[in-house]
Parts: C-alpha cells; structure tokens; sequence
C-alpha cells in the first residue's frame, strides 16, 4: 500500500488508539503499556512528518508524559507511592525515567517470597529490558523530531539506571550477563535468564542515544562509553539467528538502524550488519517453510507476524540507503548480496499487512485480546519511518 493511501488508515487506527486508552479521551482512565506506546509515539511523531499537523506532535508528547508519569511511578494497588527512583515530586518530574519504567501489566509483580509460576509471570508487573530500549528509541526520535534534547537526557538516564540494574557478573565469575525481567524498583530479579537480542538491543540503543548527545554542544550530556564496552562484551560471540517473527523483525531493524549510524554518525559496524542479515535469512526460510500465514486468525498473534513485517520495511529502507551512500558501501560490498537474499521476501511484508488489514480478522479473539499493540503495530507497518528513522 502507498503512503498516501495508507495515510488515512492510519490516521484512524491511531485515533482509535488514542481513545481507547485514554489519551485524548476525557474521562478516561488512561491504559499505559510501556512496549505499545513506544510504536505509537513514533508513530504520531510520523503523522506530524506527514500532515505538519501539530495535533499529532502534541499527541506525541502528552503520550510520553503520560508514561512517566503513570509507568515510572509505583502501581495504584501498590502500598508504595511516588517515582519508583525515589526521587521527591518535583525531582522526579524532571527526571521521571530514572528509576526505570513499568511494563504496565494487569497484575501486580511476584514479591520475592512468591513461588514462581511461568505462566502466570507473562501477567505480572515488572520491568523488562527489551521494552525500556524501545522507550529509549522513542524518547531518542522525540528529540531528534523536536529538536529538544530533553527527551535524549531522559533516555540516556534510563539507559545508565537499566544497565546498572540489569547487568551482572556471574557469581562464579566471567563474562557479564543480563536478567531479563527485573521487580518494580529493579532491587531483584523476576526471571533471571537473558533474553535474546537484549544485549543487542541495548548497544546499537546506546550508540544511537550517544550520536544524538553529541549534537548539544551547549548542555553536555553523561556519556555511555561504559555501558557500551559492556553491550560489545556481551554481544561477543553470540548467535543471533532465531525462528521467532517478531524477533526476525527485530534483527532487521537493528540491521537498519546500524545503517544510518554507519552513514550519518561513521560507526564502523558494518561486520554486526552482516552478521544481522545473516541471522535473519534461517529464520525467514523456515517461516516459509512452516506456511504459518495460512492459518485462521485465530491461531495467529497479529502483534508478532507484524514485528516480522516492520523488519521487512526495514530491509526495503536499508536498500535504500546502501544502494544511495556509496560512499559508505561502495559496490562490491558484501552487504549488497545479503540485501539481494532478503529481497525475496519481502511479499510477505505485505501477505501479513493484508491479512490483519480485512475487518474479520479484527473480531477474532487472538487480535481482541492484544487490540492495543495490535494496532499500534498495524499502523507501524503501514508508516514505518517514524519508527525506521533516526
């Protein structure tokens, strides 16, 4: 679908959005979730880029203050009260992501006394790693989009708190490790094994945060060295190739924004793109081999193949931008040939977005159940640069 046509759509889409989960309308008790409102500020900030009407970059801001300050305080149901860092209301409003920010699930976190149950965890409150850097990223796009580094300083203060919070070194000693989901106020683990693409995400996030830092000469910001030297310690080694869609889309997004780094920031990481695009070539194969897209929608997660999807866009875009800096990668360069392999998948970027785009696929449980980032992730598909783009 062409931007002009998917335009309106996802006007609608994301005002239903905004409605449903009380950020517009009056009255409503707002419904905050940390991962699906990170899509949607870019995807408001990508409406604005669209329309320059200001009505969508208000949206934007009054979503991420919403966020501070429903997620990064304690719960209603909580006997804590105020900003999860502690910090006294007027501190913490001007640092409102340095405890961290909730997940913003139904229930309550497990208290470490509590006996662990894995299903009843994915309902639990706490504070995930990979869904902080998707804050980062939009906090980052907020700043880049407005001009106003705040949003990066926000962000950066959230990279240093989630990085000392999560990162760990082994009892027995070696190479650090992360936890994957970590209680309200980061004082202990919920779920102790690293996810996989975490410490990925947290290093190309770092960079990208660091590259927008050094354009305010006039307000030096904390820099991320350390936490990045960490991130590459980390990510030495690792296999990255995964079977999962959304985290397919995920590889590729990291792939493309290690490309604009590369071109407009001269980050030599064009070894980790290659091995990004490498990873993410079994996965599709299999996908296509297990025909998972022929299935009803009630067996399908809508938010997950559209994860796929977006990663897909990301490898049209990344196209773009090595084919149009030759100068970054000249002709030969092996990521040419890795792009050409990725190309041929692409129509199922747009099998996935006509599938969840026909109204009777919306009334199946499987999408009533997950709307919100459902449709956050549908219009992210439909208008991926303000995601896309740094």
């Amino acid at each position: 679908m062409k931007p002009n046509e998917s335009r309106p759509i996802v006007r609608e889409i994301m005002t239903e959005f905004s409605n449903l989960t009380g950020l517009s309308a009056a009255g409503k008790v707002p419904q905050r979730y940390l991962w699906t409102d990170a899509f949607a500020v870019c995807n408001f900030l990508e409406l604005y880029r669209q329309t320059n009407d200001e009505r969508y970059r208000r949206l934007a801001l009054s979503l991420v203050d919403q966020v501070h300050n429903i997620l990064g305080r304690y719960r209603e149901d909580d006997l804590r009260t105020g900003w999860i860092s502690g910090l006294d209301e007027e501190q913490g409003k001007m640092h409102p992501t340095k405890g961290g920010l909730r997940i913003g699930k139904k229930i309550n976190e497990r208290k470490p006394s509590d006996p662990y149950d894995e299903r009843l965890e994915w309902d639990r409150d706490g504070q995930y790693y990979h869904y902080l850097t998707k804050w980062m990223h939009a906090l980052n796009r907020v700043s880049r989009v407005t001009g106003d580094l705040t949003y990066n300083m926000w962000a950066i203060e959230l990279a240093k708190t989630a990085h000392a919070r999560f990162t760990y070194v082994p009892s027995s000693g070696g190479q650090k490790r992360m936890y994957w989901k970590m209680s309200i106020d980061l004082s202990y683990p919920l779920v102790q094994s690293m996810g996989h693409h975490d410490p990925l995400d947290g290093f190309i996030t770092y960079i990208q945060l660091q590259a927008t830092a050094a354009k305010d000469s006039e307000k030096p910001m904390p820099d991320l060295n350390s936490e990045i030297a960490d991130m590459a310690d980390i990510c030495k080694g690792k296999n990255w190739a995964t079977d999962d869609p959304l985290g397919i889309g995920g590889l590729l997004c990291d792939a493309c924004k290690l490309a604009q780094l590369i071109i407009n920031e001269n980050h030599e990481q064009t070894g980790l793109m290659e091995d990004l695009l490498d990873s993410s070539l079994p996965g599709l194969e299999s996908h296509v081999i297990n025909n998972s897209l022929k299935l009803p929608a009630d067996y399908r997660l809508a938010f997950r193949e559209l994860g796929l999807a977006i990663g897909l866009r990301a490898v049209e875009k990344l196209k773009g931008l090595i084919e149009g800096n030759p100068d970054s990668f000249d002709r030969k360069h092996p990521l040419h040939l890795r792009i050409e392999k990725l190309m041929r998948y692409i129509p199922l970027s747009k099998i996935i977005e006509k599938f969840w785009l026909e109204s009777k696929n919306r009334k199946v449980r499987s999408w009533t159940e997950h709307r919100n980032i459902n449709m956050v992730m549908l219009a992210t598909n439909l208008a991926p640069d303000g995601y896309l783009t740094l």
